[in-house]
This record gives C-alpha cells, structure tokens and sequence, in this order.
C-alpha cells in the first residue's frame, strides 16, 4: 500500500499563520514569509503556492496538540469523535486508571468553562477555519471561482473543510437547533478582528453555502489519496447539515445522499471486514483503501503517531491507554440490543468477569493483534463511511414520509449483519424511526456518529450498568451537560461574548 507523507512547504506555513480569529491566535507574520497578495498573486499561475496550504490543512485534522493543550487526548478530529461518543454514553468509560476522559464522563468539564476540555475543540476548529480562510482568501476571496482548474479544486476543499468546522461546532456548542438562537462567532476573511455570536440560521446558512459551493467547485475532481476532500464528502457533509435542518431540507439530505450511493463507487463493508472472523489480516478498520471508506486518511510511521492517538486510546492491541487501563466499552444496554445472530456483537469481547468487558477488540485490531503491540501508529483513520449515507438516507426518508426507500436502504445495510431482514417491512412511523436510530448507534460505534444521531433524533440515553458514573440516569439529547461551553479564553478575548451561556 502506497504511503503518502504529508510535509508543509514555506508557504504552507506562511498561509497558516498569518490570520487570526482572536487575539490568543494572533500571530506577526514574518518578514521572510511570503505576503497575503505575493501569495495570490502566485497561486493565479502556479497552483502549487496553494496546494501545500491545503494538504496542511488536511495534516491538522490528525496531528497532536492542534486543541491546543496538549493532553493524550489532543489528536485531532477522533480525539472529538471519543469525546462525543462518551458525551452520547455509547461509549463507557468502564475502567479509569489513568484518569483521562474520566470527568467529562462525569460532566463536571462540560459544565466548567475554564476547563481546558471546552477549549480544545474550539481552537481546533476554529484553527482549521481560520486555514480555510487564508486558502480561500488567496485564491481570490468568497465569491471567486478560480480560473485555473486545479484553483477550483482547491478553492473547493477550503470551502468543504469550512463548512465541516462550523458544522461540528454547532454541534458542540449548542443545545439544540434553534434558527434565531446566537451561538457562534463567523469568520469568512483572515482579516477579521473578533466578531459577535451570529445567529444558528446565519450559521448554518454559511454552512449550507461552503458545502453547496464546494459540491459544484469539486465535480470531476479525482482525488490523490481519501485524505482529500472530494465531492461525495462534501455532499455527505451537507447531508448531515440538512438532517439537522430538518423540514423541507429532509429531501435535499434524501438526494444528496442516494447520489452519494448510486454514483459515489463505495461498497459497503462485509462481514469480514466488519468483525474479526480469524483472518488477521483483514478489517480492522485500519486501511483507508477500504472500499467502504468515503473519507480518511492514511497514517504513516512518519506521522510520528503513538500512544497519542486515536488507536492509543481505543484499541486494545495498540501500545497505551486502552491496552493499560483507561478502558473505552460499548454501552452495556446497547450491546444486550444487537441480536444474537448479528455478526457486530461478535465485535466486542464478551466476558463479564474480564477486565475487557465489551471492548471492541474484534472491530477495531492491528494486523498481529499482539495485545499492546502497536509502539508507533501506521494503521489509518476513518472520517466518513458509505455506512454513514446509506443509515442517514434511511432516516431522512422515514422522516419525510417515503418509508419504502427507508426500509430498503435499512435492509442494504441490514443483508450484510444479520440473516434475516424480513422483521424490516412490518416496521412503521415512530417504529421504524426507533429501529433505523438504533442501528446507526450500533454500525458506527466507536466511530464518532452516535452523538450526531442523538442530536438529529432528539434522543433520550440510559447508561448501562458498565459506566461508572450516572448509570441508569436518563439523559436527553438537549442536556446542557451534553455540550461543550463557550471556552474562557474566548470570553477573555472577545469582549463580544459572555459567561454564562452556551
């Protein structure tokens, strides 16, 4: 398998540090850099000025400390993917050893706004942004359409990542979907100074603007490697956006969506690769070159990943947290509702008595799977799975009245987990509603998607009996402690926002 390394030229460095979204990110751009306009005026020509940018941009989204703390669980986009699967209670804390996770489990960060947990995510996806910003800017600014085609598919990307970060913010900082509700400051120009919460409508309007732009910018785009943001994740980012907008947006998500399965060439991934089924060196979810795998990114040694990482905190057979005592486990009540003839409760390890009660030591592996045995991390990252679209296509059907396409996309899925499907067509309204969320829950486990779910589904959890704190409590998806607050240092900062409120 071809092993790409991602290096930042001088430029690249330029670009990412020459805008600022608030004072704790200003930084003086120096002398020997290249200008804001030297660099536009370049990238007219020579494509390549920008790409580097970009694939920085990209390195950002799994590099470590880019939350700006650097704790060991500061890694990128899965570091949120484990915050919010443990904010969902999905995923439970089972054992804590070493402490990390342990009390945003117990909510006492999320309810803290000078806890460093509430600023990580903030920083990192505003960093990100205020990257994009730079990109679009020296492409020509937020109304331009390049000349240069590989400009336009460059200029595509910075739009799509843009509209991924305010996408997960929203997510993050908010309760619920409230159109007139002021949640998040927006910045669209590396110039801007501090700016004042814009409206969740105006945010998602942005949102809803970089993603359709970056649809149409990103047609005929063939991407290098799945790192890179392509059209059919721009197109399943909207979708996710849509889902949250709910009403006439339902049908959009519905299109986007099939187009997505119909003409986006994924497979959905097999039983095989799905669950450990005593060839080692199949699945895992390890390999970006999984035909499954709509969006990720392919990890190298020279990456410089180890214990701090994604596969550190979550995999059993990596060198560091999981393996040492910090265990991460499915949701006691969620694993007793996978049947016993669906292959995905073969995914975790099902011993009581065991210190390795409900890990996903069958889902996710190294190709030894030599427990601890990963010193430094070459097994890759998944951001976005076909799985996703066909899942997300079905509840936006059910959602909007066409429960025929919803029972068939559920049963694609459904044909490769259990034997049987025909229990899917006696299912209706709020019934199959239950059913399509509860799967979802189950397929993308571990994988950073419940949380959304929850949110769109308006869902209430129960924690199980292996969490170890709050078990048996009922949590709606709209508990304030569900979502990060407003950081301190942004509130220091901005003099446009205050305490005291998400």
């Amino acid at each position: 398998m071809m092993k790409k390394i991602y290096i930042l030229s001088l430029v690249t460095v330029a670009l990412l540090g020459i805008t600022s979204c608030s004072d704790d990110f200003l930084e003086v751009q120096p002398t020997e850099f290249l200008s804001e306009s030297q660099i536009a005026e370049a990238a007219e020509k020579n494509p390549d000025v920008v790409a580097g940018s970009v694939s920085g941009i990209y390195t950002l989204m799994f590099e470590t400390g880019t939350g700006g703390v650097g704790g060991h669980d500061d890694f990128g986009q899965k570091g949120y993917d484990i915050f919010s699967d443990f904010l969902s209670s999905d995923m439970a804390l089972s054992i804590s050893t070493y402490g990390w996770y342990r009390r945003t489990t117990e909510f006492t960060t999320t309810t803290d706004f000078t806890n460093n947990v509430n600023y990580m995510p903030w920083r990192y996806y505003y960093r990100l942004i205020r990257s994009a910003n730079s990109v679009i800017n020296a492409l020509g600014g937020n109304d331009v359409v390049p000349e240069l085609e590989e400009n336009k598919y460059l200029m595509g990307q910075a739009k799509a990542i843009r509209g991924y970060c305010y996408f997960y913010l929203t997510q993050f900082y908010t309760t619920d979907y409230e159109p007139m509700a002021e949640i998040l400051p927006i910045y669209t120009d590396p110039q801007q100074e501090n700016q004042p919460k814009s409206t969740t409508a105006d945010v998602f309007a942005l949102i809803e603007k970089d993603l359709t732009d970056a649809i149409d910018l990103l047609d005929n785009f063939q991407r290098t490697a799945k790192n890179e943001v392509n059209k059919y994740v721009a197109e399943g980012l909207l979708a996710y956006a849509y889902g949250v907008m709910g009403g006439d947006k339902l049908a959009q998500a519905k299109a986007l969506t099939n187009d997505i399965i119909t003409n986006g060439g994924f497979d959905l991934m097999t039983e095989d690769e799905v669950v450990y089924t005593g060839d080692p060196s199949i699945g895992g979810f390890r390999d970006v070159n999984t035909s499954g795998w709509m969006w990720g990114v392919d990890i190298t040694l020279d990456n410089g990943l180890d214990l701090v990482s994604w596969w550190g905190q979550m995999d059993l057979f990596t060198y560091s947290y999981q393996w040492a005592g910090d265990r991460k486990a499915i949701d006691e009540g969620l694993y007793n509702q996978i049947p016993e003839d669906d292959v995905r409760k073969g995914q975790f390890y099902p011993d009581a008595s065991s210190g390795y009660y409900l890990l996903p030591y069958n889902k996710f592996y190294t190709a030894a799977r030599t427990v601890g045995g990963q010193r430094n991390v070459e097994t890759d990252y998944v951001y976005m799975r076909v799985a996703e679209m066909y899942l997300l296509n079905a509840e936006v059907s059910a959602k909007s009245g066409d429960e025929t396409t919803a029972k068939a996309r559920l049963k694609d899925l459904m044909s490769l987990r259990v034997p049987d499907v025909t229990y899917i067509d006696a299912l209706s309204g709020q019934a199959l509603l239950d059913e399509i969320y509860l799967q979802t829950r189950i397929e993308l486990w571990g994988e950073g998607k419940s949380y959304l779910a929850m949110k769109r589904n308006k869902a209430t959890t129960v924690r199980g009996a292996n969490h170890l704190s709050h078990v048996g409590e009922q949590i709606p998806y709209n508990d304030d402690r569900l979502t990060f607050e407003i950081p301190q240092s942004e509130i220091q900062n901005n003099p446009y926002i205050d305490s005291g409120n998400k």
